[in-house]
C-alpha cells in the first residue's frame, strides 16, 4: 500500500499465495492431499463445549473481567498483540486452508485469499486501535466484552475479523463459530492463542442447547455482538432483547446491469465468477443478470454465459482442478426450491443437476425470465443459482436493482461514461462494482458493508476507517474555552444556526458549540467531504465516499439546549435529511432557521415521543437520541433491526458526531482496457 491520503500507517495487504510457483504449486498438493483424513480443530472444538448455565456463566465472566484489564491498555499495546496475532495467522496458512477444505468444501484458490483477509484484519485493526487514543474531543470507551457470531460461509475472514476488531478496541471476546465451520473457526482461534492472547481474553464456545445460546445473546454482562448472517437472525437475536448493541452484517441480493455499451465478453465472464464463485455461497454474489435493451437479445451474450457457466469444473476440493466446490450442506428449503423450480415465465438456460448422492454436489444453474417483483426477483438464495432480468433501459435496470430489500453488492458493465455517472450516482448498494465481479472485497482496498436490510447497526464497513469506532461507547473531551469567538470556516448553513442560538445559550456553551462545529469542519473536509484512493494500484480505482441519509434527531428531557444545537450542526453540515423531536425549547430564531431548510420540529416530552414512535414508527433508519434512555426507545421499537440508534454522550469531536448522518459506500472500478489505461470514470467521480 503506497503512502498517502488516508492511508493506515505501518498496514500493507498480504500477498495471496502465488500458484505460478512450482514451489507453491507442491505446497498446495500436500495440503489437498491431507484434506480426506483431515481432524484439525476437532480436539479444541470438543474441549469448548458448554451444556449447562452454570459453564457458560463462568466463561461470560471470566472473559468480561479480562476484558475490562485489557480494554484499559493504551492502543499502542493492543495493536502489538494484534500484529503478532497476524504473523500466526501467516504461519498457519496451510493449516486453515486444510480445515477449511475438509469442513466447509473450499477450494485451495478460494480459502488462500480469506486467510490473506483474515491477516489483514489483524494488522489494519492493530493499526486502528492507536487511533482510538487520539480522536479529539472524544475519548473512546471499550466494551468489556463482545460476542462474535460468525457465519459458516467465510469460515476464517470473517470470525477473525470480528474478533480481532473487538480486542482492537479493546473488548474480551466470546466466540461461537458456525456449526458447519466449527472446526475452521476453532483452528483460527488456536492461531490466536498461540501468538498470545490470552484463553480466558478469547473464550471459544460451542454451545449446546438453543436456550444456551439465547442466554449468551441476551447476557447482560455483553456489550456488544457482531454477526454476520441472516437478516431473520438479527431479528431473533433482537426478540431475546430488545436494546442489544448489535452490529451486523446480514443479508444480500446482489444484481449486475449490463447495457449495449459493455464489453460482452468481459461481462459474461465477470457475472459466472460473481455468481458461481464459492458455488454462489457468499452474500455479496450476483444472484441477479439485468440485461438492458438489446443485450436481453444478444446471442453473442446468451452463448458467452452459457459457455462459461458449463465448463466450470465442479468437484471437491481435494481435487486440484476443481473451480466450483460443493455447496455446505445438501440443498433444502429456499435453495432446493431454487435449484430445482420454475416461476411462472422462467425457463432454464442452464439447468442445474445434482451431481452425487451426497445432494453437495451442484453444477450451475441460469434461469431465464425472472420477472419483476417475482419470488426469484427479491428473495436471497444462497447457492450457485443466477437469475436473468431484462429492463428496456439502464433508469428501469436501476429501479429492478434498487427493488430488493437489501443493498450489499451492486455491479454494473458498461463502457460509457455517462451510465457510470448515473448509476453510481442512483444505485442503493454499500459496494459498487464497475466493469468487474461483485465479489473479493479486501481490507482498506474495499471496505465491505451494505446499506438498508444488509446491516444493522452503526452501518461502518468492515476493514474501513470507522468500524472500531462502532464498537464501543464515547464520552465528551471538552478542552479548553477560546479567547476568541468568530464563526468563520463554517459553512453558511451551521454559522446562521449558531448565530440564531446566541442569545440563548451562556458564554461558556456557546464557545463549546462554536468549538464543535469548527471540528466538524476538520473532519468534513478531511474525511468525510472526501473521496479517496488511498490503496493507489493505478489499474482500478478503489474509491470510498460517504452519502448523507435521513436521520430523526430527538433531544430528550435530559438535554441541555447547548447539546441539542450541537447535534443540529452536525447533521446540517451534512446535508442529511432530518426531522426533529425535542422536548426542549429550541429558540424561535433557530425553529426558523430549520423551518426555512425544510426540517419538521416537533416539541413533545419523552412519554409523548416513545408513545408516538410505538405506533408510527420514527420515519427514519437512523436516530440521534440526545439526552434519553435508549432502552426505552428500543422498547418502543419492538427491537427492531431496522433502525440504527446513536445515544452516546454528545461530544465536541467532529470525526464522531458526523458519523450518524452519513452512509459509507466503496466503489471499485476496473481503470484499464487489456493493460491500458482508460478514461471512463475520469470526471465522473
Amino acid at each position: 500500500t503506497p503512502a498517502g491520503p488516508g492511508v493506515t500507517p505501518g498496514f500493507r495487504n498480504e500477498p495471496d499465495t502465488d500458484p505460478a510457483l512450482a514451489a507453491n504449486r507442491e505446497w498446495g498438493r500436500r495440503i489437498l492431499a491431507r484434506v480426506p483424513e483431515s481432524r484439525l480443530g476437532l480436539d479444541t472444538i470438543a474441549a469448548a463445549r458448554i451444556d449447562d448455565e452454570a459453564a457458560l456463566e463462568r466463561v461470560v465472566q471470566t472473559a468480561a473481567d479480562r476484558g475490562r484489564a485489557w480494554g484499559e491498555l493504551p492502543g499502542a499495546e493492543r495493536a502489538a498483540v494484534l500484529h503478532r496475532a497476524g504473523i500466526a495467522l501467516a504461519a498457519n496458512r496451510d493449516r486453515l486452508i486444510e480445515v477449511m477444505a475438509a469442513e466447509t468444501g473450499k477450494t485451495i484458490a478460494e480459502a488462500d485469499p480469506e486467510i490473506s483477509e483474515a491477516i489483514d484484519f489483524a494488522h489494519y485493526y492493530a493499526e486502528r486501535a492507536r487511533e482510538l487514543d487520539h480522536v479529539q474531543g472524544a475519548v473512546f470507551v471499550p466494551p468489556k466484552l463482545t460476542v462474535v457470531t460468525p457465519p459458516w460461509n467465510f469460515p476464517v475472514a470473517i470470525p477473525a475479523g470480528g474478533v480481532l476488531a473487538a480486542l482492537a478496541a479493546g473488548s474480551g471476546v466470546v466466540i461461537k463459530p458456525a456449526k458447519l465451520a466449527q472446526r475452521s473457526g476453532a483452528v483460527m482461534v488456536e492461531a490466536l492463542w498461540e501468538a498470545g492472547i490470552p484463553r480466558d481474553l478469547l473464550a471459544l464456545v460451542d454451545i449446546g442447547e438453543r436456550e444456551l445460546g439465547r442466554q449468551l445473546v441476551a447476557h447482560p454482562a455483553v456489550d456488544r455482538v457482531i454477526l454476520t448472517g441472516a437478516y431473520e437472525t438479527a431479528q431473533l437475536f433482537r426478540s431475546f432483547r430488545p436494546d442489544l448493541p448489535l452490529l451486523a452484517e446480514t443479508s444480500g441480493k446482489n444484481a449486475i446491469i449490463v447495457t449495449p455499451s459493455a464489453d460482452l465478453d468481459l461481462a459474461a465472464s465477470d457475472v459466472v465468477k460473481s455468481a458461481f464463485g464459492h458455488a454462489g455461497q457468499k452474500c455479496s454474489a450476483a444472484s441477479l443478470v439485468i440485461l438492458v435493451g438489446s443485450v436481453a437479445k444478444s446471442e453473442r451474450f446468451r452463448r458467452q454465459l452459457v459457455d462459461a457457466a458449463t465448463s466450470l469444473r465442479v468437484g471437491y476440493p481435494e481435487h486440484p482442478q476443481s473451480q466450483m466446490g460443493p455447496i455446505i450442506e445438501p440443498a433444502n428449503g429456499k435453495l432446493l426450491h431454487a435449484l430445482t423450480q420454475l416461476g411462472i415465465g422462467e425457463e432454464w438456460l442452464v439447468e442445474p443437476k445434482q451431481l452425487d448422492a451426497t445432494g453437495r454436489l451442484w453444477s450451475p444453474g441460469i434461469r431465464a425470465g425472472v420477472a419483476p417483483g417475482s419470488y426469484f426477483h427479491l428473495t436471497e438464495f444462497f447457492g450457485p443459482v443466477l437469475g436473468v432480468m431484462h429492463a428496456k433501459d439502464l433508469d428501469e435496470a436501476i429501479r429492478l436493482q434498487n427493488a430488493v430489500d437489501y443493498g450489499l453488492t451492486a455491479g454494473l458493465h458498461s463502457l460509457d461514461s455517462d451510465e457510470v455517472a448515473t448509476w453510481i450516482d442512483q444505485v442503493e448498494a454499500g459496494n459498487l462494482y464497475v466493469n468487474r465481479g461483485i465479489t473479493g472485497a479486501i481490507v482498506q482496498r474495499q471496505p465491505f458493508g451494505g446499506w438498508k436490510r444488509s446491516a444493522v447497526g452503526a452501518g461502518a464497513k468492515a476493514g474501513g476507517p470507522n468500524y472500531l469506532f462502532g464498537l464501543g461507547e464515547w464520552m465528551p473531551e471538552r478542552g479548553s474555552s477560546s479567547t476568541t469567538l468568530h464563526l468563520r470556516g463554517l459553512e453558511k448553513r451551521v454559522s446562521e444556526l449558531i448565530e440564531a442560538s446566541q442569545s440563548a445559550l451562556d458564554y461558556e456553551s456557546f464557545d463549546l458549540l462554536r468549538r464543535s462545529a469548527l471540528s466538524d469542519e476538520v473532519a468534513w473536509a478531511e474525511e468525510y467531504n472526501a473521496v479517496k484512493d488511498v490503496s493507489g494500484v493505478g489499474v482500478e480505482r478503489n474509491l470510498f465516499r460517504y452519502r448523507p441519509l435521513p436521520v430523526a434527531v430527538r433531544i430528550g428531557e435530559a438535554a441541555s439546549l447547548g447539546e441539542g444545537l450541537r447535534v443540529l450542526a452536525a447533521g446540517l453540515l451534512t446535508k442529511a435529511p432530518l426531522t426533529v423531536s425535542t422536548a426542549v425549547e429550541l429558540p424561535k430564531p433557530v425553529r426558523t432557521i430549520l423551518g426555512a431548510r425544510d426540517i419538521r420540529v416537533v416539541r413533545e416530552g419523552d412519554g409523548e415521543w416513545l408513545a408516538r414512535v410505538a405506533e408510527q414508527g420514527v420515519g427514519a433508519s437512523r436516530v440521534r437520541l440526545v439526552g434519553g434512555d435508549a432502552s426505552a426507545l428500543a422498547q418502543a421499537l419492538g427491537g427492531t433491526p431496522d433502525v440504527a440508534v446513536w445515544s452516546h454522550p454528545v461530544t465536541p469531536s467532529g470525526r464522531v458526531e458526523l458519523l450518524p448522518f452519513l452512509h459509507e459506500q466503496a466503489i471499485s472500478i476496473t481503470n484499464h482496457r487489456f493493460g491500458n489505461p482508460t478514461t471512463i470514470s475520469d470526471g465522473v467521480i
